[in-house]
């Protein structure tokens, strides 16, 4: 609504190319004040296909944010349309809250997500609430949201 998010999108494949096109967004991230942008998605549509791979590309990404000496101004999240968490059943609707169609990486700022917490004192509650929701619609409800957004 406030033209806040920013959308980049890039034909890299490999980690070095990823790591060079998420630093480009970092700087430009940093170089607008959060009520110019105040978070980026970078999608990677042709980027590390397999879910393991791109996990452990998202360990480069954060070492690139230490090195840069981000920690406490921007927070890193991500994406991957075959995303699993570690230690679930693979058929779990849970992974789901963390899919998307293409590898993504979400740059966030650290104050923005700060004054959420505040604005929902309970925001730890959403992710909880999410897998929940999944849960209740299960595969059949999922595949009839995903028929009406098409």
């Amino acid at each position: 609504v406030k033209g806040q998010v920013h959308y980049a999108v890039t034909p890299s494949k490999g980690w070095s190319d990823l790591l060079e096109a998420l630093e480009r967004e970092v700087d430009a991230l940093l170089a607008c004040t959060p009520e110019q942008r105040d978070t980026t998605l970078l999608v990677a549509p042709q980027a590390m296909p397999d879910f393991f791979e791109f996990n452990g590309f998202m360990g480069e990404a954060e070492r690139l944010l230490a090195r840069r000496e981000l920690d406490g101004v921007l927070q890193l999240a991500y994406f991957h349309p075959q995303f699993e968490f570690a230690g679930a059943d693979p058929e779990d609707i849970a992974h789901f809250t963390n899919r998307a169609p293409y590898p993504t990486l979400h740059l966030l700022r650290s104050d923005s997500i700060a004054r959420a917490v505040q604005a929902f004192p309970d925001a730890s509650a959403i992710y909880g609430v999410n897998i929940a929701t999944l849960r209740r619609m299960g595969r059949e409800g999922w595949t009839q949201l995903s028929k009406e957004w098409a």
